[in-house]
């Protein structure tokens, strides 16, 4: 009675729940006298002699007669009858002791004879359950038992033996290098006999989080267990996550694979069905604006519980229980949208229209146990034999994951559905939720690229220590943020939250240190490696080069150190353009050992250097000076700053950014009318509990009540105006909700066309539910264009229905475009942004302002998950943007200029002699294509990786000093095809928003 009472409440029946809303779903009551009621269900069940399945279930034990055909005793019965090939009207009647209780006529109509082949693997959370490792040690344990179970079924017939699917590649690699040869042998014989399969994603990521080529990286394990194991990875499994970036298509393309099964967890935090939902048709073709693909099968329902269908209808459980609900789940996927009614998991939403299912072939998850990170079970295998003996259809196989797949492409392949585009993952919310680690992430997605590069250049071999970095900064990318309940802190299970999110933001950390530890060692191998190739100059004190990580030759500045024992602090200096022979002004900054015992003592130098060639390096001397470098000036600027480009005014009294003036277009690019001020700190706070698991998806939003306040930031005071050598700057402190204090410091240098912002907070750490947004009001219409993994989006680029809409997680760059003046606004920490307004963050996500196209709203951080992602975050935290704005320059070209500043900084490497005064080491001749690292592979190879961001197939000139031999792929090993060596030059195609690398042999 109790049970009952709760669920009634609470609206989240249990699987007995769900399983009798399928019965009743999928039946029809016939006949209600003398208190029973008897309810019929015409099944696509098949004997192997050519009957088909009507089954009758009775609230209380009846005989139950299809007159003429058959007849049976019970509450639950399965009559048969021939086989029909159109309906028939048959009469049944239902009798009891004194006689009959009832008859109907009732409509045998033909069934579909279904292939539903069954993939049994386990959804790898690392974490969520258990601690990560007491979770990663399981999974290896996991695969003892799946050897023993494949072993155990060998004798069995093809269709029922044991077959276990690795879902996430992590473990097996994990386990192939743990166990003794003998086990490895026989893993590896069962895998290239389509026993076990080994999935591509090493784990299930939030694919927006990653780099293009962090996503590339993490398959690179294909190649490696193809030539040492002699097993293929022909598939991917993504599970959980709803959603996924386009570039996933072409990085499992270069990784030889084709087949991607999705199995979308919904859970409450995502409405697919209000956007389109119901036009995404299963399989179907995932399209690349490259022309690749990936035949795409997603396990759907509206509201959860997607990767539990195999359980939920009995495939774990028993025989008995599977014949009831497995016929009837594939009857209502036959008849209905959707095979369950709505609300049926507890999750807000109505039920969403549909088409009913298509084909007759399904692909069925099944998992060891109703839970996350279960192990293998035989029972789904023995289900199998039994019922292919039993019935002749639905005909049962236990399959691996591309089984299904190949089946599907060899007869159904010119029928699938093509859809185009990024998949936008309704629960990139979540990374808001660790606002800090995820800023450390990001900026070691950058200083990885550099650092690999120069080392490279210098001729060293960083690629192992490179991609252990990576590997570090995709885990921290790894879908389980935290524990089923991430506010307590055991020491074990689904409480484990405060040790699940200790072990995961402090590999967020490692990797960011790691990515500092090489790039600094890179730029002294860098500058040693240039110091060989120099010569002595005894005018100069010392020198540097300033190295350009972008494509495109750029002006901008460079912070490098020139230590006390190289030149004297007391000696005045000046830097000299090796190039010309012209003083570049300069900053300083002194370390002084009174102040920072702790740290190197010497000067920091602050110059913009002019036209530094893409991935390549300007020489700068030191020379003596005649004066000490000028001090910094601190007038009364009142609010306003400048350079040759921008004019800035800051309003003290409303807190925010007033003006930002483009002097060469005589253009306002702030639109003072909007409802936020430009910058402004936003704070809200909703009027829903913490501390319930998954509440959010129990909530439902539809206007702004749940908005419990709003507060911006107040009291602005500006604690700094400084002009230097090299440009103007105000630093202003508010105070606001949520926060110690706020600091927004305000940039522009001498030279360089672009607005650099800097936002620093001390969080409150609060388990009430909040977000923090920082508000950018153009003066523009809506974006045009937006920087995606592996791609570029746009309000006219397509996506794939259902994706959401209400946020997008971007990699770096928003552009606006109108006839005369184009803006671009980029974010290094930040990846979250919601356009024209802010949504609140319940489903269905309505607005709380009127639309207003031209503005971004960078979501900074929330903490409105209810489990996995942490529960609330505190501490100080920084957030960097840019704005630049150009006319007739289209929009991905000044994005990706706005972004250079914030991830292609210039590095200044110290030098003990004197090299070339100017080198490129790599370049390209067209504006849309990126250079965006290079690697060494041996002493003489290195490879070149590129990307395009154009819209259309491109043809890019690559030229790259010395080069004698080439070869290209389209990812980071596959499928090497030899190209034309012309003049240290090689002519490259690209595929729209391609990548591809160039392997060449140099002198």
């Amino acid at each position: 009675m109790t049970s009952r009472l709760l669920q009634r409440s609470l609206g989240s029946p249990d699987y007995d729940g769900i399983r009798q809303a399928l019965r009743n779903d999928t039946s029809t009551p016939v006949i209600g006298v003398r208190g029973a009621e008897v309810r019929v269900a015409v099944l696509p069940l098949f004997t192997h002699d050519g009957r088909q399945a009507v089954r009758v279930s009775s609230t209380v034990p009846l005989t139950h007669v299809l007159v003429g055909e058959d007849s049976a005793s019970g509450t639950d019965v399965t009559l048969l009858v021939p086989e029909v090939t159109a309906p028939r009207v048959l009469t049944l009647e239902s009798r009891d002791d004194a006689g009959l209780v009832g008859s109907t006529e009732i409509t045998i109509t033909p069934q579909r004879k279904w292939s539903v082949f069954v993939v049994h693997h386990s959804h790898l959370d690392i974490g969520y359950t258990d601690p990560q490792g007491t979770v990663l040690r399981h999974h290896l344990d996991y695969l003892d038992a799946a050897l023993r179970l494949a072993e155990e079924t060998a004798s069995w017939p093809d269709d029922a033996k044991f077959r276990w699917t690795v879902e996430s590649s992590m473990p097996a690699l994990k386990w192939l290098d743990a166990r003794p040869a003998d086990q490895v042998e026989r893993f590896a014989a069962l895998a290239r006999a389509g026993v076990i399969e080994v999935t591509a994603l090493p784990f299930q990521l939030h694919t927006e989080a990653c780099s293009t080529e962090e996503l590339y990286r993490q398959l690179r394990f294909t190649t490696q267990l193809q030539e040492k194991y002699g097993f293929a990875t022909k598939s991917a499994m993504h599970t959980d996550v709803p959603g996924a970036v386009v570039g996933v298509i072409d990085a499992l393309n270069a990784a030889g694979v084709r087949y991607l099964a999705a199995a979308h967890n919904w859970a409450g935090r995502s409405v697919p069905y209000l956007h389109g939902g119901d036009k995404l048709t299963r399989p179907f073709r995932w399209r690349a604006p490259s022309g690749q693909e990936v035949i795409v099968w997603f396990t759907d329902t509206p509201h959860g519980m997607a990767y539990m269908e195999g359980n939920t209808v009995g495939l774990t459980d028993s025989y008995e229980l599977a014949d009831d609900l497995l016929p009837r789940y594939l009857s209502a996927l036959a008849s209905r949208g959707y095979p369950y009614g709505p609300g049926t998991f507890g999750w807000q939403g109505p039920d969403a229209p549909r088409e009913p299912y298509e084909l007759d072939v399904l692909h069925l998850r099944v998992q060891g146990a109703h839970a996350d990170n279960a192990g293998p079970s035989i029972v789904p295998a023995a289900i199998a034999r039994r019922w292919n003996e039993q019935w002749a259809f639905p005909r049962l196989r236990s399959a691996v994951n591309s089984d299904f797949f190949e089946h599907v492409e060899e007869r159904y392949h010119d029928r699938l559905a093509v859809h185009e585009g990024d998949w936008t993952d309704w629960w990139a919310d979540g990374l808001g939720s660790g606002a800090r680690p995820l800023g450390y992430v990001r900026r070691a997605q950058s200083a990885l690229r550099v650092a690999e590069t120069l080392h490279t250049i210098a001729g060293a071999d960083a690629t192992e220590q490179i991609d252990e970095a990576y590997d570090k900064v995709a885990l921290f990318n790894e879908h389980t943020w935290g524990a089923a309940n991430p506010w307590q802190d055991a020491e074990e299970a689904g409480d484990s939250g405060g040790l699940q999110w200790t072990r995961k933001s402090s590999g967020a950390y490692d990797a960011q240190d790691d990515a500092a530890d090489l790039l600094h060692a890179a730029a002294r191998r860098f500058g040693a490696a240039l110091s060989d190739r120099g010569v002595a100059d005894p005018s100069a004190l010392a020198s540097f080069a300033v190295f350009n990580p972008g494509t495109e030759s750029r002006t901008d500045v460079v912070r490098a150190f020139l230590p006390r024992d190289v030149v004297r602090t007391d000696v005045p200096i000046a830097l000299v353009d090796a190039r010309t022979g012209e003083t570049i002004p300069h900053h300083e900054e002194f370390v002084d050992p009174v102040d920072w015992p702790t740290r190197p003592i010497g000067r920091h130098l602050h110059a913009v250097v002019p036209e530094v060639p893409g991935y390549g390096y300007a020489r700068i001397d030191v020379v003596r000076g005649a004066s000490q470098a000028p001090e910094p000036v601190e007038p009364d600027l009142g609010g306003v700053i400048e350079n040759e480009f921008y004019r800035v005014t800051y309003d003290v009294r409303e807190g925010v950014i007033r003006s930002i003036f483009d002097k060469a277009a005589g253009r306002e690019l702030v639109n003072d009318g909007a409802a936020a001020g430009f910058g402004q700190y936003v704070y809200d706070q909703y009027a829903t509990a913490p501390h319930f698991n998954h509440l959010s998806g129990h909530v439902g939003a539809h206007d702004r009540t749940l908005l419990g306040d709003r507060a911006i930031g107040r009291n602005a005071t500006i604690v700094k105006a400084q002009r230097t050598a090299v440009g103007e700057k105000l630093v202003v402190e508010l105070q606001g909700k949520g926060v110690d204090w706020l600091r927004t410091t305000i940039e522009l240098h001498n030279g360089v066309p672009r607005l650099d912002l800097t936002y620093q907070l001390a969080k409150q750490g609060t388990p009430a539910k909040e977000a923090v947004f920082l508000a950018f009001p153009f003066a523009s219409g809506p974006a045009t264009a937006w920087e995606l993994t592996g791609g570029v989006g746009g309000p006219d680029v397509p996506r794939v229905p259902g994706s959401a809409e209400y946020m997008l997680p971007i990699r770096h760059w928003i552009a606006f475009e109108d006839p005369e003046l184009t803006v671009a606004w980029a974010t290094l920490e930040a990846p979250l942004v919601q356009l024209g307004t802010i949504h609140m963050p319940y489903a269905p996500f309505p607005p709380t302002l009127d639309e207003e196209p031209g503005t971004v709203y960078s979501w900074a951080l929330n903490n409105i998950w209810d489990t996995n992602f942490p529960s609330q975050q505190q501490g100080e935290t920084t957030f960097r943007y840019s704005i630049m704005s150009s006319p007739g320059i289209e929009g991905r070209r000044l994005g990706t200029r706005a972004a250079a500043g914030l991830t292609d900084q210039f590095v200044g490497a110290l030098l003990t002699s004197s090299p070339d005064a100017v080198k490129s080491f790599v370049s390209v001749d067209h504006p849309d294509v990126l250079v965006t690292s290079l690697g060494q592979k041996s002493d003489n190879e290195l490879v070149v990786r590129l990307q395009s961001l154009a819209a259309e197939p491109v043809e890019v000139t690559v030229r790259l000093p010395g080069l004698r031999q080439a070869s290209v792929s389209a990812g980071l090993e596959r499928e090497l095809r030899s190209l034309v060596v012309s003049a240290d030059s090689v002519k490259v195609r690209l595929p729209a928003c391609g990548v591809a690398a160039i392997w060449g042999t140099c002198e």
